[in-house]
């Protein structure tokens, strides 16, 4: 008989639920509600009866299942199993493993959320086979993942690839971690809104200017207006990836990846955002160190988180 993995991407509205094989190819999927009201037992539980119904639609003998990963949006301790504090979700010093071991009887791993769907990627997806890969998400915010000789890196203390928290603008405007001016307050969604709106409130002529008054504006509406040679918005563009281009080129010179990954909604912008992210790079990156790299969107989209939190039990030798 096979071995199947649960994989289980938490996220502030929805709880995504993925079985696969012991090679990451994914069965079966559904998708719940959070339902942060709850709270953590509550939903703990709710995930468990999830995670059956899961395996039982996939067809999938509950013996066959021999483990769980789970990636979630916040402060953890992997060692420990335990959530410190979630983003948008207000769960607070939960010892999820051993809630989640004891309701199921199979081995259980987490990890952040960045982390695992790094973890996906270079198992099923676009870093499928390299051994050193970074991963970058471009959401409401930054998140990364580092895989390193082969290896998942977490650092001591788990932090390892919180890339959107490496600081490029001195005196910039406030991150929601407390510092000001990292990279997460220009290169993601809610950074090109910012911009954007810096530039109208500025009074730039832009076709932006109605989305912005209106409080509607999103990074769609400033790819479609960069598309149509809005200055503005090509601008806000390059400003966002002038400021990843020098993170990833100060990254390129720190473990020399073979690739950086981008995923994230804002990587939906395609060559209207690679185009100039890949200019940037080759003006700020050192030029024999980043010869070679290639920077590729993600391919696995939504299901990363999945796979590469059922990675983190299937693929446990991976784990730094």
């Amino acid at each position: 008989m096979g071995k199947n993995f649960i994989g289980i991407d938490m996220g502030g509205t929805s709880i995504k639920l993925g079985i696969t094989d012991e090679t990451g190819r994914l069965l079966y999927k559904h998708e719940m509600p959070t339902r942060p009201e709850e709270g953590a037992e509550a939903g703990v539980e709710r995930m468990a009866a999830g995670v059956r119904r899961l395996a039982e639609s996939a067809g999938v003998f509950w013996k066959d299942v021999k483990g769980l990963g789970l990636g979630a949006p916040g402060f953890l301790d992997q060692a420990e199993g335990k959530i410190f504090r979630l983003t948008n979700i207000p769960w607070e010093n939960v010892p999820i493993r051993e809630w989640l071991q004891n309701l199921l009887g199979i081995p259980v791993v987490i990890d952040n959320d960045a982390n695992v769907a790094a973890l996906g990627e270079v198992w099923r997806g676009a870093g499928a086979g390299m051994t050193d890969m970074v991963l970058i998400t471009l959401g409401t915010g930054v998140g990364g993942g580092v895989i390193a000789g082969g290896r998942l890196i977490r650092g001591v203390g788990g932090m390892a690839g919180e890339i959107g928290h490496i600081p490029v603008e001195p005196g910039g405007v406030p991150c929601g971690c407390g510092r000001q001016g990292c990279l997460e307050t220009i290169s993601s969604a809610t950074g090109w809104v910012r911009l954007a709106r810096a530039a109208v409130e500025a009074g730039r002529v832009t076709s932006l200017e109605s989305s912005v008054e209106a409080g509607t504006i999103t990074p769609r509406d400033i790819v479609n207006a960069a598309q149509e040679g809005d200055l503005v918005a090509l601008e806000v563009i390059d400003s966002a990836a002038d400021a990843l281009a020098r993170v990833m080129a100060i990254l390129t010179v720190v473990n020399n990846p073979a690739a950086f990954v981008i995923g994230g909604g804002v990587s939906g912008a395609g060559e209207t955002l690679f185009t100039p992210l890949r200019e940037a790079y080759t003006r700020h990156a050192l030029p024999d160190a980043a010869r070679d790299v290639q920077i590729i969107p993600a391919r696995l989209g939504n299901d990363a988180g999945m796979i590469g939190a059922a990675g983190l039990t299937a693929k446990g030798t991976m784990l730094g």
